[in-house]
């Protein structure tokens, strides 16, 4: 049985990427492109299993979503698969709290469900 996925600050996740490590984004395709962390590869969560083979064996893993729980699992899968796995603590929320830089400019964290972002897009649309 599983312990749990390895978490790692913010501090440690910017030290691992600056010595090679791969950072990757677990999050939605609306969540991505809402804002995300510099340098980071999309690898959505559901595509995981069909996609672990774009990752480079020989190097880290450290992995984000919104706070936490979807980079669990991804975390945990790759790391059953012999990978040096981790997750982001506190995921793109707390980057994002901490003042740290996301992409593209202008880049927000979004909601992960994807009705709520939409319901979200359309308080910010002016009526027609």
């Amino acid at each position: 049985m599983s312990e749990g996925a390895r978490e790692v600050s913010r501090e440690e996740a910017k030290k691992l990427v600056e010595d090679g490590a791969q950072l990757v984004d677990v999050r939605a395709g609306h969540e991505w492109d809402a804002g995300r962390i510099e340098g980071a590869s999309h690898l959505p969560l559901a595509e995981l299993a069909g996609r672990a083979g774009e990752l480079d064996r020989e190097r880290p893993v450290v992995l984000y979503c919104r706070g936490g729980n979807r980079s669990t699992m991804a975390a945990e899968a790759l790391a059953a698969e012999g990978f040096d796995a981790v997750k982001l603590s506190e995921g793109i929320v707390g980057w994002a709290e901490a003042g740290l830089a996301l992409e593209p400019e202008g880049a927000r964290v979004a909601e992960s469900g994807e009705a709520a972002e939409i319901l979200h897009a359309r308080k910010r649309l002016p009526p027609s």
